[in-house]
């Protein structure tokens, strides 16, 4: 490896540090919701009634992470959490009437946000960037 490739390389970190960093909050302010919520409501809109425990392997976040999420979208009346009566420690999860209601317009702004985002891309420049994309995160 040489000092520039290497210089690129860090640069390309750096780029990525920042683009994380400025994503979340931006996606958040521009949507009214975290990616992550949204992530969460969108499939739960996609199978219906699920397991928490299925659910976080689905969405591939952890354990704390996923109950936190699923009590601020209970508490938004978007979720419904009810235990197994078989069995007290599982805990199933619907999207609740309010959460269906919502998704469509959550779904409308995060097309908005991810057309600002990719906006002057090529339909092939960003079929590449979602290829380079895949590639790291499997390399990782």
């Amino acid at each position: 490896m040489t000092n520039g490739t290497n210089s690129n390389e860090e640069q390309i970190l750096s780029l990525l540090n920042g683009l994380r960093n400025k994503l979340s909050p931006k996606f958040e302010q521009c949507t009214g919701i975290s990616s992550s919520r949204l992530e969460i409501l969108h499939e739960l809109c996609q199978v219906g009634e699920i397991n928490q425990s299925m659910l976080q392997k689905r969405i591939n976040i952890d354990n704390a992470a996923i109950t936190r999420h699923l009590k601020q979208l209970e508490a938004n009346g978007m979720v419904i959490r009810r235990r197994n009566p078989d069995d007290n420690r599982e805990t199933f999860v619907t999207l609740s009437d309010e959460g269906k209601k919502r998704i469509e317009g959550y779904r409308s702004e995060r097309d908005s946000f991810l057309n600002q985002i990719l906006e002057g891309f090529s339909q092939n420049e960003i079929e590449r960037l979602a290829d380079y994309l895949k590639r790291m995160i499997h390399n990782i």
